[in-house]
Formats: structure tokens, C-alpha cells, sequence
């Protein structure tokens, strides 16, 4: 039977981000994606304008529906929370259907670049620490790491030696294991290659009993969903049940090749990279190959 991904995030009309993302890209794993929408926006947060359209209220009516038809997940994924009132209806949907055959993986969208957005406050910081606790794995890039562990940003974006910035980063993610968070996977480090002097672009996954680093060239531009596509592949991983850091490098060869052509394409940041034309890479046959 094939497996099942609940995927609760928003849709996102443009901007190749949250379910547009997660959808093609489970699918192509092998794993049924099965949406809860957050919120339906034109497009994503980046553009100068956008239109939004709050889920929350339906969101229940939704996943009552799917307790009367007793549905049953392997995994539950959770990315864009539009704010703490979004957190409690996970927290509910997870009473109905997170068990001890199901993973729960939280992808803690709430700030880049040293910033939290506009949007969230610090009574959902809060919150979102209570969701992480109770994740088997998490997917915060560095911002949200600082976040998640009350860390000045300020005493870690500078660190570019790779040996120093993983230990920086093992000690905070460790700091949310101790509270119940099951593993950390910090994504886009920034490393500079010791021979080289070129910039290197890395995800650090730290489990309860080691440490992956999988690293590649920095291409020279940051993209709108990437972060969703990189977590996306974490989740349709786990439930094929593959080895973790080989999803992870999986999710960089992935990510890697989109990006190059959007630089040459001069595909602007706020579309999105162009990977459709990758997702072959996830299937089980050309990953058995490999």
C-alpha cells in the first residue's frame, strides 16, 4: 500500500514554494502527499504584492472529515504557520493522528538572514518551540536554529571554518534535542573551503547518534522554496524509509542543478528554481541506480 504524507502548508499560487513544492516532489518519491492548506495566497510572501486567504477556520472542517474516514498517515509534515493560532490546530491534528508508526516532521518557518518575519511574533516563537519538541525531525535554516534556542544570530554568521561552525551549530541543535526534539537537519550553512577559498553551501544533520555534514559550491543566488523542496525530500525519505544522509544528499544534487540553471536563466529569486525537470532523480528506480 502505497505510503501516506499529511502536508500542512500553504498554497501558494506562485513562487514555487510550500505545497507546490512538497506535492510533485512526494509524489515522485514514491509517497502519497496529502494537503491541509494553511492559507491560499496568489503568490508568496516575497513579491511586493500578494493576496492572502487565512485557512484557519476551515482547517478543522477539513481534518474532521478525514477522522470519519479514519485516515491513517505514515508521516506529518508542517511548514508555513501563518501564526500561534495555526500552531493550535496542529497541535490538535496531531491528538487525532500522530501515533508511534507516524514521523512528524516540522520544517519551523519563521525567519532568514538573521531576521524573524514581519509576520510572527515572539509569543510564536514560543509556540513553535513547543511544536519542535514533539517533532522526530526538524528542518530550521540558521536563523530559525537562533531562534528555536534564544542564540544571538550575531555570534554565529560570521563563522565560515567549517569544523567551527559545525560544532556551533551541533551544540544548539542538541540544546532542542535535550527538550524532545527527535533530529536536527540545519540547512544552508555557509562554509569557505579551506583549499579552495571557494564559498560552499552545506546541511548539517545531527542525530542522537551522529553527525553528517553534506556540503556543494555556492551557485551565488538564494531562492524562494528551496528550504520546501530540501525538507520536502527529508520527509518523502524517511518514509521510504532511506538513510538520512543519503536523503539529504539526494535533496542537495536536487536543489544544486535547479539552482545553476535558474542563475543561467536569470530566473528571478521570488519565482523559484527550476526543478521539475529533476524530479526523475526521486524516484526508486534511478535511485536504486545510483
Amino acid at each position: 500500500m502505497t505510503k501516506k504524507i499529511a502536508v500542512i502548508n500553504d498554497l501558494s499560487g506562485f513562487g514555487r514554494c510550500s505545497l507546490t513544492a512538497a506535492i510533485p516532489v512526494i509524489a515522485s518519491m514514491g509517497v502519497q502527499p496529502c494537503p491541509l492548506p494553511t492559507a491560499v495566497l496568489s503568490a508568496q510572501t516575497g513579491y511586493p504584492s500578494y493576496y492572502c486567504d487565512d485557512y484557519t477556520d476551515r482547517m478543522e472542517f477539513i481534518y474532521r472529515e478525514w477522522e470519519k474516514m479514519e485516515a491513517r498517515f505514515d508521516g506529518i509534515y508542517t511548514g508555513f504557520l501563518s501564526g500561534e493560532h495555526q500552531i493550535k490546530a496542529v497541535m490538535e491534528f496531531l491528538d487525532i493522528f500522530y501515533n508511534r508508526d507516524t514521523f512528524l516532521l516540522v520544517d519551523p518557518v519563521m525567519g532568514d538572514n538573521g531576521e524573524r518575519f514581519p509576520i510572527f511574533t515572539s509569543r510564536m516563537e514560543a509556540e513553535m518551540k513547543a511544536l519542535t519538541s514533539h517533532a522526530d525531525i526538524i528542518t530550521p535554516n540558521l536563523t530559525e536554529l537562533c531562534l528555536l534556542t534564544g542564540t544571538d544570530y550575531r555570534r554565529v554568521k560570521g563563522i565560515t571554518e567549517e569544523r567551527h561552525l559545525i560544532t556551533a551549530v551541533e551544540q544548539m541543535a542538541r540544546i532542542l534535542m535535550s527538550d524532545g526534539t527527535g533530529a536536527v537537519v540545519v540547512t544552508g550553512l555557509r562554509t569557505i573551503n579551506d583549499e579552495t577559498g571557494q564559498e560552499m553551501m552545506g546541511n548539517l544533520a545531527v542525530t542522537k547518534r551522529d553527525v553528517s555534514f553534506s556540503v556543494r559550491p555556492f551557485i551565488g543566488e538564494s531562492y524562494s522554496g528551496t528550504g520546501d523542496l530540501f525538507a520536502s525530500v527529508v520527509a518523502g525519505g524517511i518514509a521510504r524509509e532511506d538513510a538520512l544522509a543519503d536523503t539529504i544528499e539526494l535533496a542537495g544534487e536536487l536543489i544544486e542543478k535547479a539552482i545553476g540553471d535558474s542563475v543561467r536563466d536569470g530566473v528571478p529569486r521570488n519565482d523559484g528554481v527550476d526543478y521539475e525537470k529533476y524530479l526523475w532523480m526521486l524516484t526508486e528506480k534511478n535511485r536504486m541506480k545510483n
